[in-house]
């Protein structure tokens, strides 16, 4: 009996250390489920994160290290409209543009051509310069990014004058060839476009050194002109710009934000100012 008793007591010591053995392993099973589930919910947060930005920046309205040292200025900084006025104005618009939660918004009111707020300008004027913002249509809405702009007097009927990245909701019936979106107005039409839906942002970039133009739509090059050429100079002439003389070769100008009375959203708006010469 005592021997029988020890072989009891050496079981239930083997069952005692098996059953603290199964919980460890149930325990670290459960937590590496735990770690599991946090790691995908993290990735998961990361991607929505990447998703509000085609830029991927994970700051909105800054300007990370390297666009610093390569001369990029914001523009906006998400909380005022400092550097931005009315055109043919003083001042910012009182009515028409809003920001809100780091968004520099166009208040919809209607569809018409700078009739509610009206258009805003960049207080300072370009030359060479490469340019980006993004930007979030509404459904039907339509802008536009002018550049080379000159406030011109008597003012002209509807918006100021100047070359034009058009911003524009494609799926709208009465849109077709250069009123498409990240097109040269009246002049070159967007090829090989990538565009997000909408609800969602795509970045426009405008780069602009003599008179060499490109427009850019989420990192892909969609147009490409000479300003000044016979090419663009024909394509002017039958165009809704032939009656003002030597339109889009301005040797500077302001850029321009458009009101066309519907809602679009600006981000990340900033420019970088290119010195002559300079290769891109």
């Amino acid at each position: 009996m005592k021997n029988w008793n020890c072989f009891l007591n050496i079981d239930r010591n083997i069952s005692q250390h098996l059953g603290v053995m199964i919980l460890l392993l149930l325990f670290t099973a459960a937590g590496c489920s735990s770690d599991e589930a946090s790691s995908e919910a993290s990735g998961g947060e990361s991607d929505q994160q990447e998703q509000k930005s085609p830029t991927g920046q994970s700051q909105i309205n800054t300007l990370t290290s390297e666009e610093q040292q390569e001369g990029w200025v914001l523009l906006f900084d998400g909380k005022t409209t400092d550097g931005w006025r009315g055109v043919y104005k003083e001042n910012f618009p009182e009515k028409g543009w809003k920001v809100e939660d780091g968004l520099l918004k166009v208040v919809a009111s209607g569809g018409g051509e700078a009739e509610f707020g009206g258009d805003i300008i960049t207080e300072n004027q370009y030359s060479d310069f490469e340019f980006s913002l993004e930007f979030k249509l509404t459904e039907g809405a339509n802008s536009g990014i002018k550049y080379f702009v000159k406030e011109i007097y008597p003012e002209p009927e509807g918006s100021a004058v100047g070359l034009e990245y058009q911003l524009i909701d494609d799926s709208r019936p009465d849109v077709e060839g250069t009123w498409t979106l990240a097109s040269v107005y009246e002049l070159y039409r967007a090829e090989n476009k990538e565009v997000n839906p909408i609800g969602e942002f795509n970045k426009a970039r405008i780069v602009a050194e003599g008179d060499h133009v490109e427009h850019w739509l989420n990192g892909k090059k969609v147009v490409e002109y000479t300003r000044g050429s016979e090419e663009f100079r024909n394509l002017v002439a039958e165009s809704k710009y032939s009656e003002h003389e030597n339109f889009g070769e301005a040797s500077e100008g302001h850029i321009l934000l458009q009101d066309h009375g519907h809602e679009v959203a600006f981000r990340n708006i900033k420019i970088r100012e290119i010195d002559s010469g300079e290769s891109q």
